[in-house]
């Protein structure tokens, strides 16, 4: 049974606790390289493109005859090895889309959870909800935490939703709610932090 450290909402550690079943899975790499390369891909715009030899300006008509000038051969100005020609072997817009099937998803996600509860970089809190967003307080309680400050990442569940605005001015911290978070986004974090509100919602889903 994979374990946690549990911390009080002032940040105070409290005793450890067993963490759920999906933070004690069974790795699967094949499934979370093929999960994170299919999201890397889907985020890729697709719209790079040059010109090809007949969208470049310029005339069809040969420069000067084939043969007696002593110059090279050469057939009309937009060719690709001619200055303002077109681009050879250029980009071209296309779909970059990847499907990956729901359970190849599940079995990626489970594996990134189950990776960092094993290193021991998931943190559980009993509560992360502020009565107002401030930076000042978040801080407070990350420091008596003990938490690196180095691209964490917090799990945030509903009733969190100060903990998002009081997070905006801190460079090394993410927030994602937990319906939102993906495989990237777990592999990505050296931290995990998690209320357990929002450990509750991550268990009690469909995920």
């Amino acid at each position: 049974m994979a374990k946690a450290k549990l911390y009080a909402a002032s940040g105070e550690f409290k005793n450890e606790i067993d963490l759920p079943a999906v933070f004690d899975t069974e790795v699967n790499k094949v499934c979370i390289y093929l999960h994170i390369k299919a999201i890397l891909n889907n985020l890729r715009q697709g719209t790079a493109q040059t010109k090809t030899r007949s969208q470049v300006s310029g005339g069809t008509t040969k420069p000067w005859k084939q043969k007696g000038t002593g110059r090279a051969r050469a057939g009309q100005n937009t060719s690709a090895v001619w200055v303002r020609g077109n681009k050879a072997h250029g980009p071209k817009s296309h779909d970059y889309f990847e499907k990956v099937n729901k359970k190849v998803k599940r079995i990626a996600f489970h594996s990134a959870l189950s990776d960092k509860a094993q290193e021991g970089k998931v943190f559980v809190f009993e509560s992360l909800s502020f009565d107002a967003p401030k930076t000042k307080d978040f801080l407070s309680v990350v420091n008596k935490a003990g938490l690196e400050q180095r691209n964490a990442l917090f799990l945030v569940g509903a009733n969190d939703k100060n903990l998002r605005l009081s997070t905006e001015n801190v460079p090394w911290v993410r927030t994602a709610r937990v319906q939102d978070v993906n495989t990237y986004d777990l592999v990505r974090a050296n931290n995990i932090a998690i209320s357990q509100d929002a450990l509750g919602e991550l268990t009690g889903g469909s995920r």
